[in-house]
């Protein structure tokens, strides 16, 4: 009985506040002379916070054709712009810069479902050593990782160098199929300088408070760095769930003044890989048993992070100057 009474307060409520809402909503209209989606693009600048409030006010709308507007294909966004204007009776030529302001905000809520969905399709193919464009990208990364260091053998323990598991990487690929790949090839190709950095210093010994003599006393195991590739992956993981929860938003809103792009994705990743090597060095882990924890601790941070509508990762990735004049 109490569960039923609970439930049947938590339905009121509901209806309650969203008659409210609508209620609120028409009045503020009749006053103002605008609708919600003109108020925002009126009063919110270019970015995460106008793109955000946009997308959850058409979502929320009672109406199916402004519900779907946010999954649209890219090239209809000008006629569904179109619609929207016609549904909500405003006219384009009174308010030639509402249509601007909407498409550049479509553009990042179907870019970043479409990232989704690329980010995805490459995580669920799997590496495949007979495909010789994998191969092809699993040598270039050794390439540019180890460029004065010759790979003896495809097979090889030469791979240990760069932080795989065994003899053959494959293997290591198989949580994040090839999106782990992608992820580790643009960072080595791209941030060269950055990625060769993180390598040479996860394959230092850690000494800690001990002398080096007294650490060899001791017989303790001096490889507590990390595996280079290996982290890679797991970063490329976090880095995943990050897009796909919704979080990245505030971030890519912010940077990418159309659509996301599997690039920017990439420059994200590349970001919290190094991120994540200087915030591993602060929390000066005993071993490499306590990865899961710092991880877990330095993605909670991201998430704080990400929560600031004015976020944006990488400062290095601003947004056009011409996002100002949408």
């Amino acid at each position: 009985l109490l569960l039923f009474a609970r439930m049947f307060v938590q339905v009121c409520l509901y209806f309650y506040c969203k008659c409210l809402w609508r209620c609120l909503k028409f009045v503020v209209r009749k006053l103002t002379g605008q609708c919600e989606l003109q108020r925002i693009c009126y009063n919110t600048k270019p970015g995460a916070a106008r793109t955000m409030k946009i997308e959850a006010s058409l979502k929320r709308s009672k109406s199916k054709r402004l519900q779907t507007s946010v999954s649209v294909h890219p090239d209809a966004i000008e006629k569904t712009i179109d619609d929207i204007m016609e549904l909500k009776r405003i006219n384009p030529d009174i308010n030639p810069q509402l249509g601007v302001s909407l498409q550049a905000c479509l553009l990042q809520i179907v870019g970043y479902r479409n990232l989704i969905a690329e980010v995805e399709k490459l995580r669920r193919e799997p590496y495949d050593a007979a495909n010789p464009r994998h191969e092809e990208m699993l040598l270039k990364l050794w390439k540019c990782l180890k460029p004065n260091s010759p790979l003896k053998a495809r097979i090889s323990k030469q791979w240990c160098e760069i932080g795989f598991q065994g003899d053959d990487p494959k293997t290591d690929f198989r949580g994040m199929g090839l999106l782990g790949l992608y992820n580790l090839v643009y960072f080595a190709e791209w941030d060269t300088e950055i990625a060769l950095q993180v390598l040479f210093d996860s394959l230092q010994p850690k000494y800690s408070q001990l002398s080096k003599a007294e650490w060899e006393k001791k017989k303790m195991d001096k490889a507590i760095g990390y595996s280079f590739a290996i982290v890679g992956i797991n970063i490329t993981d976090l880095t995943y769930n990050l897009l796909v929860s919704g979080a990245l938003k505030t971030h890519f809103y912010n940077v990418a003044p159309e659509a996301p792009t599997l690039t920017h994705f990439q420059q994200t990743f590349c970001y919290l890989m190094h991120e994540f090597h200087k915030f591993w060095i602060e929390e000066d882990p005993l071993d490499i048993m306590e990865f899961n924890r710092v991880r877990e601790k330095f993605h909670k941070r991201i998430l704080k992070q990400l929560q600031n509508p004015e976020m944006a990762l990488c400062p290095h990735f601003a947004a056009s100057e011409s996002l100002i004049n949408m």
